[in-house]
């Protein structure tokens, strides 16, 4: 999924994100085009998943 794609798949895939972890909130979830890896990385802190893991678990569900 490029950055546009998922610029565009975003808002689905936050929903996706808060169903499975509803402790993580909408600060966090906050994105801006060009700043993927910040989320990434809150994310990973959120989750206790790897990057790697966060990026293939939110492309899965793209």
């Amino acid at each position: 999924m490029d950055t546009v794609d998922f610029q565009r798949r975003w808002p689905e895939l936050k929903q996706q994100v808060k169903a499975e972890y509803p402790d993580i909130d909408e600060q966090d979830l906050d994105y801006e085009l060009g700043k993927e890896l910040e989320l990434l990385k809150r994310l990973q802190e959120k989750t206790g998943k790897t990057r790697e893991e966060i990026f293939n678990w939110l492309h899965i569900m793209g």
